[in-house]
């Protein structure tokens, strides 16, 4: 079968065996799927098509095919996700968390860049002035505001006591 030919067979016989695979599997979008992927395994034989007598049964057999083994993996995968217990909750972020992100986020952004990649994501002055393409001294400049900046936004009420560790500048 020449590649014209196999065109020709292809944009006859497509919604043909479309509508036929949607009501064997009740779905349009699987149907076109299951049709396609046997049409790509069909090019591979299209030499061998000129000779088979039914063509069209050989596609909707390999569609019906894939279609069926893509159910079998489904309800595997369902009967693994079902066996499998739920993962444990994780507990959302604290008081003292929402309270540092809020902060933050009232920071300049070059002053909050500069803290979040210093002490969130571990880096160097060196590395932090680096990144930002900033000077080492305003590197160092902006997290000295920034933090000054925090301790004040973090010192919370006094019944409550400091969010804001003192000695440390750590968030407890």
């Amino acid at each position: 079968m020449t590649e014209d030919e196999f065109d020709a067979f292809y944009a006859a016989a497509f919604p043909r065996l479309t509508g036929q695979l949607y009501a064997f599997t009740g779905d349009h979008g699987e149907a076109q799927d299951v049709v396609q992927e046997a049409f790509v395994r069909a090019w591979d034989r299209r030499a061998q098509f000129l000779a088979d007598s039914a063509p069209e049964a050989w596609i909707r057999t390999v569609a019906m095919r894939l279609a069926v083994s893509r159910w079998r993996r489904a309800k595997r995968w369902l009967e693994l996700v079902r066996r499998t217990p739920p993962p444990d909750s994780t507990p959302g972020p604290g008081p003292e968390y929402t309270a540092l992100v809020a902060a933050l986020r009232e920071l300049p952004e070059v002053q909050r860049m500069a803290i979040v990649l210093h002490h969130l994501c571990d880096l160097s002055v060196e590395q932090v002035a680096s990144e930002t393409g900033a000077p080492v001294g305003t590197v160092k400049a902006r997290l000295s505001r920034g933090r000054a900046e925090l301790a004040k936004r973090l010192a919370g009420d006094e019944a409550d006591g400091p969010i804001l560790g003192k000695e440390s500048g750590r968030v407890r």
